[in-house]
């Protein structure tokens, strides 16, 4: 008799799926959480394992992975209660063999029961970390996706707490967008991936306030003699980017110091707004936000990546000062409107593009001359420029899980408004984008999970 691996930690929905397979024939065991599903299916090796997406601390996809690692036999699906083509596509790219909705219908199982798997080809342990430094495209994975400070804790779980962090793999190089405290995570992992081989990243930073230079110090391979580090970034202040970065290591600060880090960093002050990194050309622009800030676009061979995770829409406060100083409303409406239209030209025709939308239209207004964004006018903006997906980034530290779907589903209520086409998504910690062509961007993975409120919408 065939055995079907359940795993979910929704009760019900574990009896209701139980039942299914029971009216064919099949014995089920269950779990109701993912690394105890894991266990089960290397002690079991069941025919087949039904996985919920969205799973408390690890999510389905991670139970894919690591189950597809060692075992290549059982046939894995995945289920939700949504429907998005991102999710199906990081199941395939995980090694699933099928993605459905709730409630399950026992013909499309069946169809998966009956198709033959094509094995995977097991790979060395040096062809594996090959594969994972020379990707066939270009991956965006988010570390850190919060703004202003880190949250941690049950109510952010599903999007991340920690501070600003993307990591982006092109061409054989590793670039580090920000060093938030998302950064710390980046540097565990890579240290595990590359083990005793020497890491060569480069490390590019918008600007130096602390939510996005607070992790470097949490760095690993900062630490280990075999890495080198090049850190790109404009000055911002008299005292220079490396004084700045040195500075937060400082006693009484913390109890090492910047120079005593054994691995090679090499600081660089960038002067001009348009450099490279490898094969990557970089363009630059300042943003809208105190002191100096650059956002960046990246060009890769499959497309262009945008990534501003700090920027304020200019009219609104080119409003505000103009109150203050007694310039004329048109005046202060033209001179916005002439640096937001250089912005769309910046970000024209961007596959995808990561910025900030830390405010509600309604909050901002509380917040003028903060320096971040508000959500209607970043729909806008991406709109006008016609970008191809767009990142809701550098999330309010007050913003719990719950708010951030909400402004999700707000801002892609606009997009629907507006008759164009631009796909919205809430950038969430370990949440990966491939860039597989030009023009062509599509999520491989979604790993974390939305609270069990969220999951019934």
């Amino acid at each position: 008799m065939p055995t079907v691996l359940l795993i979910d930690d929704d009760a019900e929905s574990r009896t209701r799926i139980a039942r299914l397979f029971a009216r064919h024939g099949w014995d089920t065991i269950e779990a109701e959480d993912g690394t105890a599903g894991i266990d089960l299916a290397f002690a079991e090796q069941p025919n087949m394992i039904v996985c919920d997406l969205l799973l408390p601390r690890i999510s389905g996809l991670q139970v894919c992975r690591a189950i597809r690692e060692k075992l290549d036999s059982p046939k894995i699906i995945i289920v939700a209660g949504r429907i998005y083509d991102i999710d199906r596509d990081a199941v395939l790219e995980a090694g699933g063999d099928g993605y459905f909705v709730k409630p399950l219908k026992w013909d499309k199982l069946a169809a998966v029961i009956k198709r033959p798997r094509r094995p995977r080809r097991k790979l060395t342990p040096r062809q594996s970390r090959a594969l994972k430094f020379h990707p066939p495209s270009t991956r965006i994975k988010f570390w850190g996706v919060r703004g202003s400070i880190p949250v941690p804790g049950p109510s952010t779980i599903g999007y991340g707490g920690n501070t600003t962090c993307v990591e982006v793999r092109t061409n054989g190089d590793i670039i580090i967008l920000d060093a938030g405290s998302g950064i710390r995570e980046l540097g565990l992992a890579l240290e595990k991936e590359f083990g005793t081989a020497p890491i060569n990243l480069t490390l590019l930073l918008t600007h130096t306030h602390w939510d996005h230079i607070q992790g470097l110090p949490f760095f690993l391979p900062a630490y280990k003699a075999k890495n080198s580090i090049r850190v790109l970034g404009y000055e911002g202040a008299r005292a220079g980017l490396a004084t700045i970065l040195a500075a937060q290591m400082e006693v009484p600060f913390f109890p090492v110091s910047w120079s005593d880090l054994p691995g090679t960093i090499k600081i660089q002050e960038l002067k001009k707004m348009e450099f490279s990194i490898g094969k990557v050309r970089v363009r630059s622009r300042f943003l809208n936000h105190p002191g100096v800030c650059a956002g960046y676009r990246l060009f890769t061979k499959e497309g262009s990546i945008a990534f501003l995770p700090d920027n304020e829409p200019f009219e609104p406060l080119k409003l505000k000062l103009a109150a203050r100083d007694g310039t004329h409303p048109q005046r202060a409406r033209a001179q916005a409107a002439v640096q937001r239209s250089k912005l769309v030209e910046f970000l024209k025709d961007t596959d995808v593009l990561i910025l900030d939308a830390q405010y509600t239209d309604e909050k901002y207004q509380e917040h003028i001359g903060w320096g971040h964004g508000a959500l209607s006018r970043v729909v806008s903006l991406a709109l006008e420029a016609r970008v191809k997906k767009l990142f809701l980034f550098h999330h309010d530290p007050a913003h719990d899980d719950r708010k951030i779907e909400e402004m999700l589903e707000g801002a892609r209520f606009l997009v629907v408004e507006s008759g164009r086409q631009l796909e919205v998504e809430a950038a969430r910690e370990g949440a990966e984008i491939w860039l597989s062509g030009p023009a062509r961007a599509r999520s491989l993975s979604v790993i974390s999970h939305l609270p069990r409120s969220q999951r019934r919408s």
